[in-house]
């Protein structure tokens, strides 16, 4: 079931020890609101990243992937309303130009600082505001301004998106604190989306990144609001062991744990993603089971999750069955249309195939703003779940005027 967790909100007192972070207005919006972030850690931390799968990668994520091959940062740098992308030489100049400014401003080592950029693609950065906010942004610099920096990178987004675990791993209690951005151009394989997570666990580089990518199979890349998939996209983790509890070790109880951790929160957060899902009404989750294979069910639960015919049944509320079979059917998986069963919150309208009658059962409970689509092949043991948003009005108003 989907959590509650999911529903807009921010953690005012969200703390990890050693990070300090804040967000500040340098005049790259339009319109006026916080748009450069810091984040920063008391010393060195590992780090771990996972980019965008699209050809045309954005500037800023060029810069990172080879920057995280390190396994060592002291933190980032992340401006909104300008994605830095289909920039060229500019706009890698201004990436690094970015990274220089903040550590010559923090006195750290040359090369120590990551960037993120997300807002329109195609335009130039304009490095002179970047550059006009970062001494306002250092001034602004707490162990509280985790929201802030949040709140900074926010382009489409309705609300601020951050979250935390806690738990005793290594004879001491680890914070694992995370915050994203993104509400529209969501496919799996990530999607127009930021997310940053930091950890006062000791954790190496290697194994961070290998918690990293489990998590994020289990969350951004099971997430849909346009089957689009954007250019900036990049999740990064910092760890910088301050919390004092031992080193999480490979094959352990505690890195297990710290896996689970890392996961539920990254779970969290993209359901709020998914949530957001520019002009969304509902947040809908789409669970197949039954199939040949854990394959199968993926491809069955995209295939469903991406329709445009059964993301507008989901926002009117209409348990149109028939849009989830055909769906199913043009996946491309094995599978016997007399063995499937659909229901819709609970309500379950097609057994073997065929309708159950219970269509009105059916339309009072898809009322509810999350609904639970299940689908059962019957036909194996695969499984898997995604998440996606109802397709309103709303999405085709914020994304016909997205630059103006």
């Amino acid at each position: 079931m989907v959590s509650d967790k999911t529903k807009p909100g921010k953690l005012p007192g969200l703390r990890v020890t050693g990070f300090r972070a804040c967000g500040v207005a340098a005049g790259i919006k339009k319109n006026g609101r916080k748009d450069l972030a810091l984040i920063v850690s008391d010393k060195p931390a590992q780090v771990a990243g996972l980019f965008t799968t699209n050809s045309v990668k954005a500037a800023p994520v060029l810069l990172d992937m080879k920057r995280v091959k390190k396994g060592v940062a002291s933190g980032l740098i992340v401006n909104s309303g300008n994605a830095n992308a289909c920039t060229g030489s500019d706009g890698a100049r201004k990436a690094e130009a970015m990274t220089a400014l903040a550590e010559k401003a923090l006195g750290l080592k040359k090369g120590s600082m990551l960037v993120c950029s997300t807002g329109v693609i195609g335009v130039p950065l304009p490095l002179e505001k970047v550059t006009s906010g970062i001494p306002a942004a250092v001034k602004a610099l707490g162990y509280d301004g985790i929201p802030s920096a949040g709140e900074a990178m926010m382009t489409t987004d309705a609300f601020q998106k951050s979250g935390e675990r806690r738990a005793r791993i290594g004879g001491r209690e680890v914070v694992i604190a995370g915050l994203c951005k993104g509400a529209g151009m969501i496919c799996p394989n990530m999607a127009t989306m930021l997310a940053f997570f930091m950890t006062d666990a000791d954790i190496k580089a290697p194994l961070l990144a290998e918690a990293l990518k489990s998590a994020v199979n289990a969350s951004f890349n099971s997430i849909i609001v346009d089957n689009d998939t954007s250019t900036n996209d990049t999740v990064l983790a910092f760890a910088n062991g301050m919390s004092g509890a031992a080193e999480i070790k490979a094959g352990t109880r505690e890195f297990r744990e710290f896996t689970a951790l890392l996961t539920s929160l990254s779970v969290e957060l993209a359901q709020m993603i998914v949530r957001d899902g520019e002009g969304a009404t509902r947040l809908v989750e789409v669970e197949v089971k039954g199939a040949s294979t854990n394959e199968d069910a993926r491809k069955a639960g995209r295939t469903i999750a991406e329709s445009f015919l059964c993301k507008t049944a989901f926002f009117g509320g209409d348990p149109n069955w028939g849009r989830v079979m055909a769906a199913i059917g043009r996946s491309g998986i094995r599978m016997k249309e007399e063995k499937v069963t659909i229901e819709f919150n609970g309500v379950k309208v097609v057994e073997k195939g065929l309708d159950t009658g219970k269509e009105k059962e059916a339309a009072r409970a898809m009322k509810l703003d999350t609904l639970i689509v299940s689908v059962d092949l019957k036909s194996g043991k695969g499984i898997d779940r995604v998440w996606t948003s109802d397709l309103t009005y709303e999405y085709v108003k914020i994304n016909s005027a997205y630059r103006t």
